[in-house]
């Protein structure tokens, strides 16, 4: 699950080809489709380093940040996005918090292994410190953060955590839109429900 994959694929010699693809698969979307509103989420992202090279990555396919509106987000899925929200922030528009990923690297455990199931939990105090640190950073640079991930479909407790918060968006399964979404809105009045509840 930690292996060769996300940014780190994009500007190595072993993808970067495949990766060139997906950007003049994503110029089509945009530029001849009229979809400007499409925005680029670049997933497992390790280092502000490797952000800034897949960013240089992307110029050079066409694709400049900024340039006819192109917003680039960052998943926030390594503790060192959270780390470093704030750094991370300056380079790119919005964040999306992968609840999974970000569980099974704070709390060490590989979410497929059978034998460790039992301790993934995305409500571990741990957890939900780093998502309040991450919310907290991004907001702090006026940036846009949501979340993606199973927790808040299976907990709607946790969805009200992530709205105490004042998280901007929140990703659900569509079968637990309802549930949460009634949860959310007979909350006491401490925090803005979020903006967005994407189902997908």
């Amino acid at each position: 699950m930690i292996g060769f994959r996300g940014a780190s694929r994009y500007y190595d010699e072993r993808y970067r080809e495949g990766f060139a693809l997906e950007c003049a698969a994503l110029r089509r979307v945009r530029d001849e489709m009229g979809l400007t509103n499409v925005k680029v989420m670049i997933p497992f992202c390790r280092t502000l380093g490797e952000a800034r090279r897949v960013l240089e990555e992307l110029a050079q396919n066409g694709l400049r940040r900024g340039e006819r509106e192109l917003q680039v987000y960052v998943m926030c899925e390594i503790p060192n996005n959270v780390v470093l929200a704030r750094e991370f922030a300056e380079l790119f528009d919005g964040f999306s918090i992968g609840s999974n990923d970000l569980t099974q690297l704070a709390l060490g455990v590989d979410r497929d292994s059978e034998l460790l199931a039992h301790l993934f939990d995305e409500r571990d105090p741990g957890v939900k410190r780093l998502i309040a640190m991450a919310v907290e950073a991004v907001h702090e640079r006026h940036g846009t953060i949501g979340i993606c991930g199973q927790a808040p479909s299976d907990y709607p407790e946790f969805a009200e955590f992530l709205a105490g918060l004042g998280i901007d968006s929140i990703s659900l399964n569509p079968d637990s839109l309802p549930r949460v979404a009634e949860r959310l809105a007979t909350r006491p009045a401490r925090a803005p429900v979020p903006a967005a509840m994407a189902v997908g």
